[in-house]
């Protein structure tokens, strides 16, 4: 009985260690302004707080006499215990900290998203992240036939399980206060089977001693060495990196979807239990040949204007699964004795951590223009799988004589194998390949920026036409608008903001026109709107990105609709839900006349500014009469389902106004008028353009800051 409780304890603390991931991170997105980046740092702090886990039991294990070691796991599962049940008695649920630890000001969104992390989830994160470890070590003290590393696929496969399972099951029909109960019983559960294994170690006899003081002294001539642990941590290292910036290709360059995210964590950990269940399926040439045939491929597909998104998207995961199974199954094949897992382990954590750390704190810093780290951990990688080659020795040279080997071993070792050399080739191919299409994305672009929301690119449009020449800004794959570069042209407004649009017509039809009009805008791009603006009017903008404000006040000189603007431009840094609440609390309503949300035309949804409270907010701050304008424009998800949903909510009258792009001037663009002055929506100018609801406009679920689905409204 006991053996099924090792598989039990590592089964359930590898699913409740992923499970805990895509909650926890759908819970601080709308704290953070529902980028991506949210999913970046909670990587790295999976890794960190991994690495932190298997250290423990490295210590544990190695630092602690036996009959220590289960009173000491005993004492951390107490106190994790205690954890959560202050924060159900002091937060909203147990995982789920109240309003007062959102951020303030322009404190840096990394350290904030750790702060909270840290003091919400970091102890029982850490145990879990340490049980796997432990009990394979416990397990083998306790049963010395079968080999402890089918636990570790028996750990990676419970992780995928929770992964698979959260968005088709969790998160459809269950609120996030009911999921972190969910989460904290089925820990308790976790802690009392890993508190029975503790006690167990108090059986341990001194028999056992003396047996492990034997085969300690035939595994000492098997010690890993230096080469070979760093060659652990480079392998682990790699398929972090890849993992963590293919996570942010996808969801920023191709298509911004939140529940992608356990995608490529998904394929990832699909890897290593493929790896560690024996690596059957693994055959080294096959895959190498792979790997740079879809390496280099799949950046000519990206280049193709008419791939689909979903053939995009497959391709980077075909190549994460390659390149992860690569490193993966490398890693299996050097694994060390059994007594030797914990150093094992905790190098191939410290690996991913590096990984992590690389990709969500260096990369910024050193490829300021994109998200290059992708490209160079491809490299990373081949490099990595021909330093393996080099090392790898072949079973008739281990077979002559010790003598031959010494005199000859200096030479060996300077001879590249011929292999090595073919494969430094295409090393040499794809690193060239990768500096071209760097080179050529910096002479393309006028002006790139890099921060925690992504990347930002200002291109020169119409250039083989002067007098239509302008400049583009755009976040990954969205446009952000752009600006005619000639004087006579400069003033018009476009792409989804010409005066045939939505918010074109609301603004030039406005029921207060012609007296001044207050205007509160959820997004800034390049300012389009504020081009409308007149004297007297003011337009305050809400905007998360430090420097999407700089480009829009001016930087660079290429944009100036706000500069231009006759209206008193305001600017507020910070998440617009967050600030208009805070808002509320200090002065009262702003009662705008007009509230345009810019925030969906991508295809990035920030869910927290589409529930039923981010509407509370905006209607308190309309005065009477006033009116919302929602751009809707997005390729993946039909918004006005929810929209529709929210207006019967709040008995506001609904109107939708499509408008088809002429390819010079404007885009194609969908905008929704949500008011209470339903004769604004019967003007001729309104009404003649407004489309036929839905037949049953209301049949989702209303979305709450507790509930929201995604897959109700794809298109």
């Amino acid at each position: 009985m006991p053996y099924y409780f090792y598989a039990i304890s590592v089964f359930l603390s590898a699913f409740l260690l992923f499970q805990i991931q895509p909650m926890i991170g759908k819970f601080l997105l709308p704290w953070f302004g529902g980028t991506p980046t949210v999913w970046s740092t909670i990587l790295l702090f999976s890794q960190v707080l991994l690495t932190a886990g298997y250290a423990y039991a490295y210590w544990l294990l190695g630092r602690m006499r036996k009959l220590l070691q289960g009173s000491v796991h005993l004492i951390l599962l107490g106190i994790s215990l205690l954890v959560l049940l202050v924060t159900a008695v002091a937060w909203p649920s147990p995982l789920t900290p109240d309003a007062s630890w959102r951020p303030q000001g322009d404190a840096s969104p990394i350290w904030g998203i750790l702060r909270v992390l840290l003091i919400s989830i970091g102890i029982p994160f850490l145990l879990l992240a340490a049980n796997s470890t432990l009990m394979q070590a416990w397990f083998h003290r306790d049963f010395r036939t079968p080999t402890p590393y089918r636990l570790y696929a028996l750990s990676n496969t419970g992780s995928l399980l929770a992964l698979l399972t959260y968005p088709i099951i969790f998160e459809p029909n269950f609120s996030l206060q009911t999921q972190a109960y969910l989460w904290t019983f089925a820990y308790l559960a976790f802690a009392i089977i890993a508190a029975y294994l503790a006690v167990r170690t108090y059986r341990w006899r001194q028999r056992d001693e003396m047996r492990e003081s034997t085969e300690e002294q035939t595994a000492e001539a098997t010690k890993p060495k230096v080469g070979l642990i760093l060659l652990w941590i480079g392998l682990a290292a790699c398929a972090s990196v890849l993992l963590i910036s293919m996570t942010s290709q996808i969801t920023q360059e191709v298509a911004v979807v939140p529940f992608l995210w356990v995608v490529p964590l998904a394929v990832y950990l699909l890897t290593f239990i493929l790896a560690f269940s024996g690596g059957y399926l693994y055959s080294r040439r096959v895959y190498l040949v792979a790997f740079f045939v879809v390496a280099i491929g799949s950046r000519m597909l990206l280049n193709i204007p008419f791939a689909s998104i979903v053939a995009q998207v497959f391709v980077f995961m075909l190549l994460l699964f390659i390149s992860c199974m690569l490193c993966h199954n490398e890693l299996y094949r050097l694994r060390p004795d059994a007594r030797y897992l914990p150093t094992f382990y905790l190098m191939v954590a410290v690996g991913g951590a590096v990984g992590g750390i690389f990709v969500t704190l260096i990369a910024a810093l050193i490829f300021s223009t994109g998200f290059w780290e992708l490209q160079w951990g491809l490299v990373a990688c081949a490099i990595l799988m021909a330093i393996v080659l080099q090392m790898e020795r072949d079973e008739t040279k281990r077979k002559r004589p010790r003598k031959s080997r010494r005199r000859g071993k200096q030479k060996r070792d300077l001879i590249l194998k011929p292999v090595v050399i073919v494969l430094a080739a295409l090393v040499l191919l794809l690193s060239g390949y990768v500096i071209f299409y760097m080179r050529s994305i910096s002479t393309e672009t006028e002006m790139a920026t890099r921060n925690f929301y992504g990347v930002l690119r200002v291109w020169a449009l119409n250039e083989e036409q002067p007098e239509l020449r302008a400049y583009q800004l755009t976040h990954g794959k969205t446009a952000h608008g752009f600006q005619f570069e000639g004087d006579d042209l400069s003033a018009l407004p476009t792409a989804y903001f010409t005066p045939t649009s939505g918010v074109g017509l609301t603004i030039l039809n406005h029921p207060n026109r012609p007296d001044a009009l207050r205007v509160g805008g959820l997004g800034l791009g390049i300012g389009i709107i504020g081009g409308y603006g007149v004297a007297d009017d003011v337009f305050r903008f809400y905007e998360v990105n430090p420097d999407v404000i700089r480009i829009a006040e001016g930087e660079g000189d290429y944009f100036s609709f706000l500069a231009d603007s006759e209206a008193d431009i305001e600017v507020v840094l910070g998440d617009a839900r967050v600030s208009l609440e805070d808002e509320l609390l200090r002065g009262g309503s702003n009662d705008f006349d007009l509230l345009v949300i810019d925030t969906f035309s991508g295809d990035t949804i920030p869910l927290h500014l589409l529930t039923q409270e981010a509407f509370e907010i905006y209607l308190s701050h309309l005065n009477e009469g006033g009116i919302i304008a929602i751009n809707i424009s997005n390729r993946l998800f039909d918004l006005a389902r929810i929209i529709y949903r929210v207006a019967d909510e709040f008995d506001l009258d609904a109107a939708r106004i499509e408008d088809r792009g002429d390819g010079i001037q404007s885009y194609d663009s969908e905008w929704m008028l949500l008011t209470h002055n339903e004769a604004f929506l019967q003007l001729p100018a309104i009404d003649g353009r407004s489309l036929q609801p839905p037949a049953d406009p209301t049949s989702v679920r209303l979305w709450t800051d507790d509930f929201s689905n995604l897959f109700q409204i794809l298109k």
